[in-house]
């Protein structure tokens, strides 16, 4: 691991030796410092903001606006990691030119590449961003964005035919293309045989050991995500948001029973001022205040 910037071709270079990608999301400045300066080979900007940032039931809610202040944020955070933007709901679906716009905004905001959902149908999409010269990246499996018509949050490529409808999808973003493909929720060896069948980065979230690199959401991995949705490949590396609770019922009880600020919080003065300030505070006390009795 260098310090250089990661580019498509650090990418395809981890994969001719072997190595795994490190893949996370990240929404802010704060959090997209720490996992660059952690090392990780790409985040994502993901329309996941909707449900961890803005606590929205799905990603549908969450639009351009939106998304670009998070994608600038951490296009400031990211020195070195690979930051991919995610084209949320009807971003990119309506037609060629709408996805270009689109994806010309995230390129202009700071990101190097972006995601867009859906396999053969959105083909002509695809094609007209990187035609543009923009660097796209596929989302297949389940993909959030299409809920309705999958009937939930459920794993794909369950069956032989099902895997192989993904894989022809895979093909075909090849084909129009893009330079990687992110699988979701699909069994392990599902996901090797939609690996084996493109020549292009294939990365996974909750998609088995045999592809690219692994993605995560940042919140699911540190313990701040607030809902009810944990997915089986969930892996808590943090608690944190548990330390926050903590930390905040402490500074409450502290605040409360007047242990905060103490003396060691507070800005010290001259004492020659200090007793003229004390004064100054007595009169007005006298005249105004229903605390004049309590000052010293």
């Amino acid at each position: 691991m260098g310090d250089s910037k990661v580019t498509l071709a650090t990418l395809a270079a981890l994969k001719a030796r072997g190595e795994k990608a490190v893949f996370i999301t990240a929404y802010d400045y704060p959090t997209a410092t720490f996992v660059d300066r952690a090392g990780v080979d790409m985040i994502l900007v993901g329309d996941s903001a909707a449900m961890t940032m803005l606590g929205m039931p799905n990603t549908l809610g969450v639009g351009m606006d939106e998304m670009l202040v998070f994608v600038r944020a951490v296009c400031r955070g990211a020195r070195r990691a690979l930051v991919v933007g995610d084209l949320p709901f009807l971003s990119y679906q309506p037609s060629d030119e709408t996805a270009v716009r689109s994806a010309g905004s995230f390129v202009a905001a700071g990101c190097d590449a972006v995601k867009c959902e859906g396999g053969r149908r959105i083909v002509s999409r695809v094609r007209a961003m990187t035609d543009a010269g923009i660097a796209v990246m596929g989302h297949l499996g389940l993909t959030p964005q299409s809920l309705a018509q999958l009937g939930g949050y459920r794993v794909q490529g369950k069956t032989l035919e099902a895997v192989q409808r993904i894989a022809d999808d895979a093909a075909a973003l090849e084909e129009a293309g893009a330079f990687a493909v992110l699988l979701e929720a699909m069994p392990a060896e599902a996901a090797a045989l939609v690996a084996e069948r493109v020549g292009i980065l294939v990365y996974g979230i909750g998609a088995g050991p045999h592809v690219d690199g692994q993605l995560v959401i940042s919140h699911d991995m540190l313990g701040t995500f607030v809902g009810d949705i944990r997915p089986r490949f969930v892996r808590r590396y943090a608690e944190i948001g548990r330390d926050i609770e903590r930390a905040a019922r402490e500074y409450a009880a502290d605040v409360r029973a007047g242990r905060f600020p103490a003396e060691e919080h507070c800005y010290a003065i001259a004492p020659d001022c200090e007793a003229e300030i004390r004064a100054a505070r007595r009169v007005t006390a006298g005249i105004e205040s229903p605390y004049a009795q309590a000052l010293p």
